[in-house]
């Protein structure tokens, strides 16, 4: 299987990478793979050059077209339309590497090896990035080991809870997140429907980012609106989403610490697992605000409340669930936003119980 990882040590890798050398990913389809390499470079402001090779269907499409040079009488490529020309740096990225012909990879094997093509270098600090499908169910071309052989290859594993931290960020639908938190396998697991006509679908990350779309403004789900969500997710996924539709929902992170004291009562009736996910939602809201250059302090006032009903409700086992989040550091922003606002007397209550649950 390789090295597996997920979409922050991915960026650790992008991070301590050299320019020089390439990189490639290799994940299943609607997984994030595309977003997380151009979303990170854009963060950075660094051109993305994306090619997505499985459309080229000749070299001259990658390369550029054939001319004579009248000056010289020799024949030379003209620069294709993504060859930068202003002597900038970019990040081309390869996506779609093994859907390309063979004869497009083997235009490649000189730009992977030093970073030219057709004679024409890449400007200095330029670099590589490809991503690639692997599994029997995709047609894809065989790769050569000599060009394999130039990357540092790594699958990606992104987390669900990593999803549901971007989902939030992106505005997916709540009740969606609320049913992937709860029965994670819905993500991208496969449906385990029919599939003898190759047309069945199955769920993956970008599938539920439509359904979000489709559902907004939905206060209940019909059988058209069953047919629809099938159509998008398959029809397990879809049976299991529309059964949880407007059905015990569990308050988000957000409305718990906005209003916490009118929302205690139904607090007050949750079970252990409810709370787990209480708590994860509640440390995915406060990682986007500690990213917000004007963040909402108010809810750090909630999160003291919060936090004050635990401690002197007796809620041991879901105080030390939360207390565990928070010593993991998978929320750095988070951390940091409560460290630098929590009052004393509250960020107290954080280290005494973990110094209690080590001391255990």
């Amino acid at each position: 299987m390789g090295i597996s990882i997920n979409i922050s040590e991915f960026r650790q890798v992008l991070k301590m990478t050299p320019g020089h050398q390439n990189i490639m990913l290799v994940g299943k389809h609607g997984i994030g793979k595309s977003r997380v390499i151009c979303d990170y470079f854009k963060d950075k402001e660094e051109n993305v050059v994306s090619l997505f090779l499985g459309q080229m269907s000749d070299p001259g499409d990658l390369i550029g077209l054939l001319y004579k040079d009248e000056n010289s009488g020799k024949t030379d490529f003209l620069p294709p339309y993504w060859f930068p020309t202003d002597n900038r740096p970019i990040v081309l990225f390869l996506d779609e590497l093994n859907r390309a012909r063979p004869e497009i990879l083997q235009t490649i094997m000189d730009l992977t090896l030093n970073k030219t093509l057709a004679g024409k270098s890449l400007p200095i600090g330029s670099r590589i990035i490809s991503a690639v499908n692997e599994g029997d169910e995709y047609q894809l071309t065989d790769m050569d080991p000599a060009l394999v052989s130039r990357f540092n290859i790594y699958h990606f594993k992104p987390s669900v809870s990593e999803w549901l931290l971007w989902a939030a960020q992106k505005g997916i639908d709540q009740r969606i997140l609320s049913f992937i938190q709860d029965q994670p396998d819905f993500l991208d697991s496969p449906d385990s429907g029919l599939t003898e006509t190759g047309f069945d679908k199955a769920p993956d990350r970008r599938a539920w980012e439509r359904v979000s779309e489709m559902i907004k403004g939905l206060d209940s789900v019909n059988q058209t609106s069953k047919k629809i969500i099938a159509g998008i997710v398959g029809v397990k996924s879809a049976a299991q989403f529309c059964e949880s539709f407007g059905k015990n929902k569990l308050l988000s992170g957000k409305e718990i610490l906005n209003n916490f004291k009118n929302i205690l009562p139904i607090l007050e009736t949750y079970q252990l697992n409810q709370m787990a996910l209480v708590n994860e939602s509640i440390f995915r809201i406060l990682e986007l605000e500690g990213s917000n250059p004007e963040p909402d302090f108010s809810l750090i006032r909630g999160l003291e409340s919060y936090l004050s009903w635990l401690n002197y409700a007796e809620k041991s086992e879901v105080l030390a669930h939360w207390a565990t989040i928070f010593e993991s550091t998978a929320y750095p922003k988070c951390n940091l936003f409560v460290m630098r606002n929590m009052s004393p007397k509250h960020y107290d209550i954080i280290t005494e119980f973990i110094r209690n649950l080590k001391n255990e």
